[in-house]
């Protein structure tokens, strides 16, 4: 079966986690993504060791780099000489989207602007992911992950009450508008085959985390209310929060409308005597005396494991409820595993690996995890090969060091 992006080009001109995981999505559903690098030093992200406390390189494996540039072929370009320049030009005359995610400038400079490569392919689909937005009095300011989460306002929303602002793990900012970015590398590429016209788009780490939270803004901004942080001892409803069991696992209860489950819970659990407690008896009740219920609750849950908890809760009836994980767990998951958002894949280095899947299906046109992703400048002659370069310009490039 043929994949969902075959046939389309993709060139890659990004660094770190924004621009690269939306490309990596494009290459997850079989577009041809060629990462182009600098020629010396390559992507940051390659030499990265530790940001906020991670380490990038464990035991000699950069996973950072490795999810972020999967299924790519990589090329070495000095972007500042003129032959360079020429080898990026040609490359655009055969491709279908460029990507770039440098400050506002560079990319004019270098002449792999939007106008300049529009001009050299009109039905080209250039994509931009940046900071805060093209426009603006910040648009020039460089901006990283965990800007985008103090500027959005995400931080103040988690974590209780009396809790600083909270820094999220993972690059989420990165993450949405990783996907926000593909989403409208995706749009184009569509209105390309219905109207036949390329055209330039863009995202930002500020807009996509925006629009990831938009129900919390659009209480701001809508009717005048934030939602509010709460401990978790004093939630409106208790079968709406998470509880440590006996074993220190936490289980997440989900129930959204508790006067349908507040009886059948309490028979299912032993709490039969708080059954038609007038504390409890109503949404409204429950609210008032929420804390109670969770205290109650609390005391309930640490008398078993969660396993008991879980094995008792689906036998008894049709609650609502799953395991809090921490990500160690995630890669052991049946349900993450059964739906190959983890998968195993053989990496022609480490041999067998476990790797975050594609969460998107297509019944009939799947992608799929094809290559690891490339050692540095690994496809340069074969790229170069394919769009006229003899063997004798390629040493003249090398020997010149364009390449």
């Amino acid at each position: 079966m043929p994949l969902p992006l075959e046939g389309i080009r993709v060139l890659d001109w990004t660094v770190f986690q924004q621009g690269p995981v939306a490309t990596a999505m494009l290459a997850d559903l079989g577009a041809d993504v060629i990462k182009i690098e600098e020629r010396v030093s390559g992507d940051p992200a390659r030499a990265t060791m530790r940001v906020v406390g991670a380490m990038f390189h464990m035991s000699g494996r950069n996973f950072y780099w490795e999810n972020n540039n999967r299924n790519k072929r990589g090329i070495t370009l000095d972007l500042k000489k003129p032959q360079g320049r020429e080898i990026a030009h040609r490359l655009v005359q055969r491709s279908d989207v460029f990507v770039q995610n440098f400050r506002r400038g560079v990319a004019e400079r270098l002449g792999l602007d939007y106008d300049t490569l529009s001009h050299l392919n009109p039905r080209l689909i250039y994509a931009s992911a940046n900071g805060f937005g093209s426009e603006g009095p910040d648009a020039d300011e460089p901006a990283f992950d965990y800007l985008a989460l103090a500027r959005s306002g995400i931080m103040t929303t988690v974590g209780e009450p009396d809790m600083p602002p909270l820094r999220i793990n993972g690059a989420i900012a990165d993450g949405a508008a990783a996907i926000m970015l593909a989403y409208a590398i995706m749009t184009a590429l569509l209105v390309r085959e219905r109207f036949g016209i390329g055209q330039q788009v863009e995202t930002s780490l500020l807009g996509s985390m925006i629009a990831l939270q938009s129900i919390n803004v659009a209480a701001s901004t809508i009717v005048g209310e934030d939602f509010p942080r709460r401990r978790r001892s004093q939630v409106g409803n208790p079968l709406y929060s998470h509880y440590q069991c006996g074993d220190g696992k936490w289980l997440c209860l989900g129930m959204m409308h508790p006067d349908r489950y507040w009886r059948p819970f309490c028979r299912a659990v032993g709490l039969e005597d708080l059954e038609n407690d007038p504390r409890f008896a109503t949404l409204e009740a429950m609210a008032e005396h929420g804390e109670e219920l969770v205290t109650i609750l609390d005391r309930l849950f640490a008398s078993r494991p969660r396993a008991e908890w879980m094995k008792l809760l689906h036998e008894k009836g049709d609650f609502i409820f799953a395991p809090v994980n921490e990500v160690d767990d995630l890669a052991q998951d049946p349900q993450v595993l059964a739906n190959g958002y983890i998968v195993d894949c053989p990496h022609p280095t480490w041999g067998l690996i476990k790797a975050v899947g594609i969460p998107v299906k297509f019944s009939r046109t799947p992608g799929s995890l094809r290559r690891a992703a490339p050692e540095f400048g690994q496809h340069t002659e074969e790229v170069l090969l394919e769009i006229g370069y003899s063997w004798e310009e390629i040493d003249r490039l090398r020997a010149e060091e364009v390449l």
